[in-house]
């Protein structure tokens, strides 16, 4: 298991919000660009990218879902005391 992740991802209100963001990348639209246009991170405007964190560093749920992933993969929506993420693993 890594100590540290970079991820980026895109925060939403609702879980229809976050289905229709899923709906778009489906569909081959930029996981950034559509960081930018929704979500409600101030991240967004860096195409949701937040960096490198270590654990213990995010809420937990977000923060198990960010581990579990591989690099380039997107994450199911992730239920969180903020909204709804999806979480895109950079590295």
């Amino acid at each position: 298991m890594p100590d540290k992740v970079r991820c980026a991802h895109i925060l939403v209100k609702t879980q229809t919000e976050a289905k229709a963001v899923e709906d778009r990348l489906a569909k081959g639209e930029k996981f950034a660009d559509i960081a930018k246009q929704v979500s409600l991170c101030p991240s967004g405007k860096k195409g949701g990218d937040l960096g490198k964190f270590s654990r213990g560093q995010m809420v937990k749920e977000f923060e198990v879902a960010a581990f579990k992933l591989e690099k380039g993969q997107t994450s199911a929506p992730v239920k969180t005391q903020f909204g709804y993420h999806i979480i895109k693993r950079l590295e």
